[in-house]
């Protein structure tokens, strides 16, 4: 078990550790091609890589330098888990992370994505006081790239099929977000 359990909640959404019981939610929605598609994973994605991954999460402790830490996004209203949100904080400046996120097809268009990465910002700039945090992701991901300008992140740049990707060259673009550009929305953690 980790020194420290992080959980963090929102009026609609727990960002909580991993439990054993989300195998399968989990491998469903990595198993969508549309969600893996702008993912590092390949579809499918059993049951047993969920558990290892799963597994693997059980010994870590949020806010190690240069180490991910994944949370689970679960419903509070059904208690069903229905994406993961993630950072880290860079090994090279501790002052800084980066941040991921994932969501079911089922439950997008909702407003969670929205409310978990708000609520994940909160986090890193209220109590961790980070200055800066970052995103990438494909300039073909226009959901991703609305929720991040959505969040207040601007885009810092483009660049252009620099990153070999599931057997294409790719762009990528970069968001950020400084702390004092942050409106702070007070998250609970419990």
């Amino acid at each position: 078990m980790p020194l420290f359990t992080l959980q963090l909640e929102t009026p609609r959404l727990l960002l909580r550790e991993f439990q054993n019981s989300d195998k399968v939610a989990f491998a469903a929605y990595r198993s969508d091609p549309e969600i893996a598609k702008y993912q590092t994973w390949d579809t499918p994605y059993s049951e047993a890589q969920a558990a290892a991954f799963i597994e693997s999460l059980q010994h870590l402790t949020p806010g190690i330098l240069g180490e991910w830490y994944q949370l689970a996004i679960e419903l509070k209203s059904t208690g069903q888990m229905i994406g993961d949100c993630a950072f880290c904080i860079l090994a090279e400046d501790g002052k800084q992370a980066e941040i991921g996120f994932t969501l079911a097809r089922k439950y997008q268009g909702n407003g969670y994505a929205t409310e978990a990465v708000t609520c994940l910002l909160n986090y890193l700039f209220i109590h961790l006081n980070l200055h800066r945090v970052r995103s990438n992701c494909d300039s073909q991901n226009i959901a991703s790239i609305k929720l991040l300008e959505r969040v207040g992140m601007r885009v810092e740049g483009c660049f252009i099929k620099s990153l070999w990707f599931k057997n294409n060259w790719v762009d990528e673009m970069w968001f950020a977000i400084l702390q004092d550009e942050f409106e702070p929305k007070n998250p609970r953690l419990i």
